[in-house]
């Protein structure tokens, strides 16, 4: 039964990652590329309100403080971040410095959460990591270091959402707490696009569909996978699940940009998934506490 409920919530937690790695050709075909703060908001902020539609719960006291914060690391300056990098760096380095996700994830649960990783989460990452190493190449040209500062930003900020998000999980039910994040997040970027970037971008047929996706299938779904994900598996597996965010942005332009697979890159995509068959053995199924049973009795939301 442990085996079985692992293995469901590793398929659960991999929808965000094979979705996040789709929104690369996404946005590079149909969004924007000079308004990032516009592309970041209109993502976060459609995706926060409709959860807030179903979840249909507020936040009080310190759950409006956590939401804040945990919008800004895991949505706010996230979205932007990744954008501004994979601007200034080439895809593959971009895509290889964001596979150190298992690394930083298992250190900061260590840290923060006392959830040490077991050599099997570990050997997971390795393996995982030099599999996303071989599936996007290194780099060929020359490297902006802006690029690679605001790349490991971005990583820093994710992983701290994410194991914030795991500390503080039995505040509020999943979908009411993935709610407010995106919609703080969404409304701190709205505010920074209008004094930054000044009126939208104008949208067509093709960027509205677009934006449809990013919102709602690769953030609201996603995210919802992601922390029903952080709550329930450890964080170094969590992490390792995540390096599909790459494999399936190489496989997509493979598929649809007509691109070419080497023998190795194709090795590479097969130790992902080794890396992960490996490094899910870290993970448990956490019983649901009584507080996530009863909605009456969470002291950080109510109903409206």
């Amino acid at each position: 039964m442990e085996d079985k409920w692992s293995w469901r919530w590793i398929g659960v937690t991999a929808v965000a990652p094979v979705s996040w790695g789709a929104t690369y050709w996404v946005t590079r075909e149909f969004l924007p590329a000079d308004s990032p703060l516009w592309g970041a908001a209109l993502r976060a902020l459609p995706a926060g309100i409709l959860l807030l539609a179903f979840a249909r719960r507020r936040p009080i006291g310190s759950a409006w403080w956590r939401a804040a914060v945990l919008g800004a690391l895991n949505f706010g300056g996230f979205f932007v971040l990744v954008y501004v990098a994979a601007q200034l760096l080439p895809t593959s380095l971009a895509a290889s410095i964001m596979a150190l996700a298992p690394v930083a994830l298992a250190g900061l649960g260590w840290m923060l959460l006392g959830a040490r990783p077991t050599g099997a989460a570990l050997t997971g990452a390795a393996l995982g990591i030099i599999g996303v190493v071989l599936v996007v190449g290194l780099a060929t040209t020359v490297v902006d270091p802006r690029g690679v500062a605001v790349s490991l930003t971005a990583l820093a900020m994710s992983s701290l959402g994410a194991v914030l998000t795991t500390r503080w999980r039995e505040d509020a039910p999943i979908m009411a707490s993935t709610a407010w994040q995106l919609t703080m997040g969404g409304l701190m970027l709205l505010a920074a696009a209008v004094v930054v970037e000044g009126a939208p971008p104008p949208m067509t047929a093709p960027s509205l569909l677009a934006f449809s996706f990013v919102a709602v299938v690769a953030t609201a779904v996603a995210f919802l996978c992601w922390f029903a994900g952080l709550r329930r598996l450890a964080p170094a597996t969590v992490g390792t699940v995540g390096l599909l965010n790459p494999v399936t942005g190489i496989a997509l332009g493979t598929l649809v940009a007509g691109e070419t697979l080497t023998a190795l890159q194709l090795a590479g995509a097969a130790l992902v998934l080794v890396g992960i068959a490996v490094g899910r053995r870290e993970s448990r199924p956490r019983p649901r506490p009584a507080l996530l049973r009863r909605a009456d009795a969470r002291p950080d939301c109510v109903t409206r």
